[in-house]
Parts: C-alpha cells; structure tokens; sequence
C-alpha cells in the first residue's frame, strides 16, 4: 500500500508542476508622468508681467508659445513678437523647443514688440516693382521729366533700347523668382524696413534712367564689340543666377528647416559652388557690371559699386554661418568672389 501511494503522490506533483511553471501576464506599464512647464512673460523694457501660462507641455515650440500669447493679446501676432530668457538678450528662434532650453520648470520669458511685420515676398516684389516702372517713365520721356526743348528732337540711341530691354528682363525676372521660385527662412520683416530698401532700388533705377535716356545721352567708346561683349556678360549671369535660385530652392523642402550644403549639380552654371558660397551674390554682381560696360553710365558703376559691397556683406556672414553649421563644410570656398573675398 505505501509503494501504490508513493507512486500516486508522485504522479499528482508530476501534473501539477507545469501549472506551477506557467508565467503570469505582464502588468501594463504605467503612463510616464508628464512634468508640466510654468511660464511667465514679461515686457523686456517695462518688466510688466503680460501674461502667466500653466500647464505648458515640454515639447512646446517657442512659435507654440507665441501663439499663446497671441490669443491673449491679439493686437501682436506670433511674427511681431520676440522672445528671449534675458531683458537685453538674443531672441529665440520659433523652433526651438521648451523643454531643451536652459530653463527650469518655473521660467521667465521677457517681450519684445517688433513692430508691424511684411512678408518678405511683398518686399522683394515693392523692390522690383519700382524700378520697373521708374525706368520705364524715363524710357517713354514722359513730359515733366526733361525738359521741353528736348521733345520729340533727338532719336534714342539703339543702345537706350537695348539697355531699356536687359533693365526690364532683369527686374521682371526677380519679380517670377519671388512669386514662384523662392523660399523665404524669414517669414517676415520689420514694415520700416521697406522704406529703406524701396528708397535705395528706386533712387538708383532713377538715376541711372535719367542719364541713359536723357536725349543728350552718348553712345559707349567702343561702340558695337563693346555692346555686345557687356550683353553677353549680363545674359550670362542672368542664367546663372537662376541656375542658383533653383539649385537652392531645390536644397530645402517645403516648409522644412532642415539647412544642407549647397553643392554643384549637372548644371555647369552650379559649378562656382565649388569655390564660392554665395554665387548667387556674384552672379547679381556679374549682371551690374555687364549693364555698367554696356551703358557706360556713372551712375550705373556707382550702383554697382555700393551693391557689391552690401551683397559682400550678406555672402561672409552666410559663409561665416556654414562653417558655423557644418564641419564639413568645404574649405575651399570663398564668401562671393574665387579665391580673394
């Protein structure tokens, strides 16, 4: 009897050990506890306290924020306002997201009101769009323009219409560059600003349109070879400066702020990105010289000169900020010009 329930017993620990074996479910995870932010927004001038946000999510953007603030205040939209951690500080850029910044749960953002913004395509076109015209009044020699003794009595040189068509190709075709070409990082800029750049275009396109078809004008010294010699220059760079807006266009998708090296495509006209950073300023250069030796105007080489060295300004900083962004970045390049600036 006792070997029968010893081989019984057996049997039942035998069946009963894979129960004993079996794994229990796992327990669901419990949900991470989000640690909400609390911000305050102050005036960076005044230190009066606009506005005291609770329960902002980390993962907010500082264009998040500024929506925020806009609902409060309706009278800045998110392109006027500036916001910075210290009163005299550098603003913060919209993508930057709350949680990375240098801050605690409980921060301090300080305003500043930028003024009434424009977009910068409707600057680019007021830009374009009075030189055009401007030109074009002195072109037709409307009547208060110059004076009466001169109506209707000395023939345009054939080089005033030339230089009449390369002006008007060249401000018509930044005006399509800016309605379907290119791709604006900065949404907006200040409204003051726009008398500042309009005054400068339109002051020079009146300039240089009242000497090259004023009815005393004179023809270059070099006559035929050296028209035909500046067209080609001009023609040239025209192409290439489009070759480079859309080389740069291409670099960025919409709405993306992902920034990437600009390389040198199939285009021969891309190839100076080899050496230079900005082409598209050295291409802008190249036309105004080509226009300059084609009118033989001083006020044509005055513009040029001042525009060279603004565009000169633009190109090292933009180059200045590729070797900032990229390691390897070619050592190569120059700012506008191969090799010497």
């Amino acid at each position: 009897m006792d070997a029968l329930a010893l081989e019984a017993k057996g049997k039942d620990d035998a069946s009963a050990a894979p129960a004993a074996t079996t794994k229990r479910p796992k327990q669901p995870k419990k949900a991470k506890r989000i640690v909400y932010f609390e911000l305050e927004i102050l005036h960076a001038k005044t230190k009066e306290k606009l506005l005291l946000l609770d329960k902002v999510e980390p993962t907010a953007t500082i264009l998040d924020i500024k929506s925020m603030f806009h609902k409060s205040n309706p009278q800045w939209y998110p392109a006027r306002q500036s916001l910075c951690l210290d009163p005299k500080g550098r603003s913060l850029k919209d993508e930057d997201i709350l949680q990375t910044l240098p801050v605690g749960t409980t921060a301090t953002f300080y305003f500043r009101d930028l003024g009434a913004q424009l977009s910068w395509g409707t600057v680019f076109l007021a830009e374009c769009v009075g030189p055009l015209i401007i030109y074009l009044m002195f072109y037709f020699r409307l009547p208060f323009i110059y004076a009466s003794r001169y109506d209707f009595t000395t023939p345009k040189n054939w080089v005033v219409h030339l230089a009449c068509i390369c002006h008007c190709f060249h401000y018509g075709k930044r005006i399509l560059e800016t309605m379907f070409v290119h791709r604006f990082s900065s949404g907006t800029m200040p409204l003051r600003n726009i008398f500042k750049n309009c005054s400068y275009y339109w002051f020079f396109a009146a300039w240089m349109a009242y000497y090259i078809n004023h009815p005393l004008y004179t023809p270059p010294t070099y006559g035929e070879q050296q028209v035909k010699t500046a067209v080609m220059i001009f023609l040239f760079c025209q192409l290439g400066s489009f070759s480079i807006h859309i080389a740069l266009r291409n670099l960025k998708q919409p709405g993306s702020k992902v920034k990437k090296i600009p390389y040198p495509s199939k285009n021969p006209f891309t190839w100076i990105f080899w050496v230079v950073s900005c082409p598209n300023y050295t291409y802008e250069c190249g036309t105004w010289v080509g226009f300059a030796v084609m009118t033989q105007c001083l006020p044509v080489a005055a513009f040029t000169i001042v525009g060279f060295i603004q565009m000169t300004v633009w190109a090292r900083c933009k180059h200045r900020s590729y070797l900032k962004e990229f390691r390897d970045y070619p050592t190569l390049r120059s700012s506008i010009l191969p090799f010497i600036l």
